[in-house]
């Protein structure tokens, strides 16, 4: 379960009692999630998600990601929205942890996602795109192609082959493509981290986007690349569905029509996107102790998506 910082019913009915949100009924442990403590709180005035931030986010990168939450939901984006305590701060400290309430929305992710369910994903994807362009704070992609193939070096070649034997390979894979990266597309703020389970749907209508922990300005293209990776293969990454990669694709310029170059440029944003996906799957495989409970992510998987996207080329995107 994704708690790693035990509240008692005390600290919580305590913290609840900052927001103008009722009394506390129950709280249960949320068990999604690998970075954060998160809890499905019920008060009397309805349901919230409040997180605790463990690793991996900033204090200071919060304004940013909180306030891009309620910029969206302002512009109709299905987006939760921050709830604000009862002196207008969108987050408290407990125990020298930050910890947030967001609002609750319906819907589940779609495990084996059909290509409806792609082609809203990808008008969802879209629709935040547009709205996020005027959101006036900024925060950089410390997840890009220069940054991930610096985290897939400084996990040494040993490492990687103790991994697969083939993995060392991709970092001059990686090389290569970080020399060819584009940075002259157009640009918004992006979710880059769009996997289906962050994403919310009752039947083929999205109801929420979730998790914008590694939301930043970039190209909005690549965003749809990331997106990409995510949805089209089994979970192997051997296999190819051609369908949901097209619908996603035409359900992103159902709402934003994609530029000559940025189509152009999508296989190679998609590898970077593999790129991003195998380094930090490799980091966490390399840093995970052999006998933690944790069920380390391959990333072979995503070293087989970034040799189908550098195979096919634009065929995928045409």
């Amino acid at each position: 379960m994704a708690v790693y910082t035990h509240l008692g019913t005390e600290q919580l009915a305590e913290l609840i009692a900052a927001y103008n949100v009722g009394d506390l009924v129950s709280a249960k442990g949320i068990a999604e999630g690998v970075s954060n403590s998160n809890w499905l709180v019920e008060t009397e005035t309805g349901r919230f998600i409040l997180t605790m931030y463990e690793r991996r986010i900033d204090t200071d990168d919060l304004p940013f990601f909180l306030g891009l939450l309620d910029h969206l939901s302002g512009k109709g984006c299905p987006v939760p929205r921050t709830i604000h305590d009862r002196n207008g701060a969108a987050w408290r400290e407990i125990d020298g942890k930050a910890v947030a309430l967001i609002e609750f929305l319906p819907g589940v992710s779609p495990t084996l996602p059909d290509p409806e369910q792609a082609r809203a994903a990808g008008r969802a994807l879209a629709q935040i795109h547009l709205a996020a362009r005027d959101f006036p704070r900024t925060r950089a992609n410390d997840l890009a192609p220069a940054n991930t193939l610096a985290i897939l070096r400084d996990c040494g070649q040993h490492a990687l082959g103790s991994i697969d034997p083939a993995l060392p390979e991709t970092v001059e894979w990686g090389a290569e493509l970080v020399e060819q990266w584009p940075d002259e597309l157009p640009g918004s703020v992006i979710h880059s981290d769009l996997f289906a389970d962050n994403v919310l749907m009752l039947g083929n209508k999205v109801t929420g986007l979730i998790d914008f922990y590694f939301a930043c300005n970039d190209m909005m293209a690549y965003d749809l690349a990331v997106t990409h990776a995510a949805w089209s293969f089994d979970r192997t990454g051997e296999r190819y569905d051609a369908a949901i990669g097209k619908a996603l694709v035409d359900g992103y310029t159902d709402v934003r029509a994609l530029e000559e170059s940025e189509r152009e440029h999508l296989p190679l944003l998609a590898q970077g996107a593999c790129l991003r996906f195998v380094a930090s799957r490799a980091q966490d495989w390399i840093d995970t102790p052999a006998d933690a409970l944790v069920t380390r992510k391959d990333p072979m998987e995503f070293v087989r998506r970034w040799q189908f996207y550098a195979r096919e080329g634009t065929a995928v995107f045409a």
